[in-house]
């Protein structure tokens, strides 16, 4: 269990970066995730007086009822696109999983907070293979259905590549054109920025990551940590994409996760300077004879 005042200082740290988007806990069953169980306190203790966007996942109306108290601005509602992994994640198909969301719109709008969609393995199943586009496109529809036109695409075990990336978000696009795309990767072949490139490249201006890199899915065998934040601005900022986050900040916050955890993290920004930083001459070793 990370300790909650630990997550606070981490997303306060976070903010004071520049973040002005967060996706801070999830509203699962504290028997299931007992990491999350804090969710409530965790939310109390971030400062918001910034314009802070505030989210956190939710999975069904019962999540909904500790949300609704928690004053969050967006609710992530999630689902698996396969029927193996909703199984594993959520001990039901995807059609009773979708059923599970859809009061969500409507208990959210009693708050003033709105829904966003999340699919998990949107790439490929770590128990089925790959993931059909058109299941995808499908439940991007259903979706929209409810109301709900925010879309977070999960490259949950870290498989997809930017020409498959290109292929989902156009075939989203061509036919489900309402719905904003956000794209979700995890780095665990070393892809993550390389489908950032592709997402950019397809229209996409939204891109989840993780301080540190660190993540993962508990019920996905194989899934590492999200591309990290740190990596992912980083990169931004040399392709000219402005973000409003101060990278240094940022790097700072993902030393303190790695006091924290007491490990090394994966994010290359940790082992690394940003492109531009110099070293001093006079004190390296060079070669003589």
């Amino acid at each position: 269990f990370f300790p909650t005042e630990d997550k606070i200082d981490l997303a306060n740290r976070l903010i004071g970066a520049g973040v002005r988007r967060l996706e801070a806990t999830s509203f699962v069953s504290p028997k299931a995730v007992p990491q999350l169980a804090d969710a409530e306190d965790l939310i109390a203790g971030i400062d918001r007086s910034g314009g802070l966007i505030l989210e956190a996942l939710v999975p069904n109306a019962r999540g909904g009822e500790r949300a609704s108290k928690a004053g969050l601005d967006v609710w992530v509602a999630f689902l698996s696109v396969s029927e193996s992994h909703s199984m594993a994640n959520s001990n039901c198909s995807v059609a009773d999983a979708f059923e599970r969301i859809k009061p969500l719109p409507a208990l959210a709008a009693e708050t003033g907070a709105t829904v966003s969609g999340a699919l998990a393995v949107a790439f490929d199943c770590p128990f089925s293979g790959q993931t059909p586009v058109d299941d995808v496109v499908a439940l991007a529809d259903s979706f929209l259905g409810i109301g709900v036109s925010c879309l977070k695409l999960g490259d949950t075990i870290g498989t997809a590549s930017p020409t498959r990336v290109k292929t989902l978000v156009g075939a989203i696009k061509r036919e489900v054109p309402d719905m904003e795309i956000v794209l979700h990767f995890h780095n665990t072949r070393g892809l993550g920025l390389a489908n950032v490139l592709a997402g950019l490249e397809a229209g996409i201006t939204r891109f989840e990551s993780s301080l540190g890199g660190v993540g993962g899915c508990p019920f996905a065998p194989g899934a590492t940590g999200n591309i990290s934040t740190e990596d992912l601005v980083h990169l931004l900022h040399l392709e000219g994409v402005e973000t409003g986050i101060d990278l240094d900040a940022l790097i700072k916050a993902g030393q303190r996760l790695s006091e924290v955890l007491s490990r090394d993290l994966p994010a290359h920004l940790q082992r690394a300077a940003p492109v531009g930083v110099l070293h001093d001459f006079g004190s390296t070793r060079r070669a003589v004879g």
